[in-house]
């Protein structure tokens, strides 16, 4: 006989992965259930992570280069002096605003939210401890989306119970009160980089630690060499290769952070935010009641359909690795819901975008130089400068480039490659074309408005073209 269970689907989670797979499960009339540890939906990416971090830049950018700047600048004062609370009034606004905008379509599409923290009795079995009174629920099928916290370094103060923090990390800048004159940024990964260009470009003198020789170094390394370029035109400094071997707070003459490095150099700045990874969430859910088991990070492992070792249990989100963005984690929500009530589905594949929103904002498709040259492809490419479109003049961004890297024998494009203003938007022509499996052929061929950045594209392939012709002898 088959068991009777109240849900269809119980979601532990309210982050991207999670709201996608309880909308869609809904969408299939499936009974579903939300359970939030937090007394709002949204996640990690709505709360601590990707929206405010994004629209910190754009307030960064408005305030600095914006309407507000502009007037000061038509009454003779040539500089205004950004303040943390201006920054961070714009954020809260941002995230009050899409964490109710969540809650209604959730609400809308018959998902039940239960607030507590959920863990597991068995595989079909979830305790929901909350501030209302603990209760039990039974589902057929649970997704695991409890999201990430920061990785903490051995021997790093400890300042969650001070009220104005000067080490903090990515989950913790805004508590900062005022804008920091120096900053230490230790990892340059991409919540790192994010970070430290916003405040270079607010005038803090920042410098960036990172272990491995280049930050970002999963991204296009010309593209990352380029964006340290700009980056160091705001006076930032890189300590590349470099490991922390100590950060503490000094308390005299003034209340500073100091870290020491393994090489023997000191940085010394009035704050420091670490971003070194994150762990899993799944502390106190007792997977093993469940039959799964987590790594070191707290990563749980799942196929290309995000179901686990426990066929009745998926996991999605930044708590099963990389990419952990929040667009994939979306997508990996979407697709486990479909899997696991046998919707027709694909899986996700690897010509996702990956979007970096730095100033300037970095962003790709496809494959990069480094992988192809390692895989021993045969490959050319094209570049398209900013400096070279109109667009570019227009808006002042000449900085920028596109690089397209296409097949030298299929001319198939591979990768799509964008430094610069609106890259992140921009990289979608490039991702579309890679994943209907197009090539130079179409950009050779197609028209593309004028003046826009999406004339680049045109542009770069022409490029490619005669690289192409030259590289044969033609």
């Amino acid at each position: 006989m088959e068991a009777i269970y109240e849900y269809d689907l119980v979601v532990i989670g309210s982050g991207p992965a999670g709201q996608s797979a309880a909308i869609q499960a809904a969408k299939l009339g499936k009974r579903v259930a939300m359970v939030e540890r937090k007394r709002g939906v949204g996640g990690v990416s709505v709360h601590l992570g990707t929206l405010p971090s994004k629209t910190f830049r754009e307030a960064v950018i408005s305030l600095k280069r914006g309407t507000v700047q502009r007037s000061l600048e038509a009454i003779g004062v040539d500089h205004v002096q950004m303040t943390m609370p201006q920054l961070l009034e714009r954020v809260s606004s941002v995230i009050q605003e899409e964490q109710q905008l969540i809650r209604s379509m959730l609400v809308r599409n018959g998902v039940k939210i239960f607030w507590g923290f959920a863990s597991f009795v068995d595989a079909n079995t979830i305790m929901i401890d909350s501030a209302d009174g603990d209760r039990t629920v039974t589902t057929a099928f649970t997704l695991v989306a409890s999201g990430t916290r920061p990785v903490i370094p051995a021997g790093c103060p400890d300042q969650s119970s001070e009220e104005s923090p000067i080490v903090l990390t990515s989950d913790t800048v805004g508590k900062l009160r005022e804008i920091p004159r120096t900053l230490v940024v230790v990892g340059g990964g991409v919540i790192g980089i994010e970070y430290a260009s916003f405040f270079a470009s607010l005038g803090t003198k920042v410098t960036l630690v990172e272990r491995a020789a280049r930050p970002i170094s999963f991204m296009d390394h010309e593209a990352v060499d380029e964006l340290m370029h700009e980056m160091r035109t705001h006076d930032m400094i890189f300590r590349c290769n470099e490991n922390v071997t100590s950060i503490a707070v000094l308390e005299e003459p003034t209340r500073r952070v100091q870290v020491e490095l393994e090489s023997g150099k000191r940085v010394t700045a009035d704050a420091a935010v670490i971003s070194g990874g994150r762990q899993g969430c799944v502390e106190g859910m007792h997977l093993e009641c469940a039959g799964l088991v987590a790594d070191e990070r707290g990563r749980i492992k799942v196929d290309d359909y995000y179901r686990t070792t426990t066929p009745s249990i998926f996991a999605a989100g930044d708590l099963i690795g990389f990419p952990s963005l929040s667009a994939t984690s979306a997508a990996q929500g979407r697709i486990a819901a479909l899997a696991m009530f046998g919707a027709p589905v694909s899986p996700m594949g690897d010509s996702y975008p990956v979007g970096i929103y730095a100033i300037p904002e970095l962003s790709s498709a496809g494959a990069t130089e480094q992988k192809l040259s390692a895989d021993k492809v045969p490959y050319e490419i094209g570049v398209a400068r900013y400096s070279e479109i109109a667009r570019g003049k227009i808006d002042q961004t000449a900085d920028g480039f596109l690089k397209l890297i296409f097949h030298r024998e299929t001319r198939v494009l591979l990768g799509v490659h964008i430094l610069g203003a609106n890259a992140t938007e921009l990289v979608h022509i490039g991702q579309a074309v890679i994943r209907l499996s197009g090539g130079l052929d179409f950009f050779l061929s197609n028209v593309f408005n004028y003046p826009t950045y999406a004339e680049c594209y045109r542009v770069a392939a022409l490029n490619a073209y005669n690289n192409m012709r030259a590289s044969a002898g033609e």
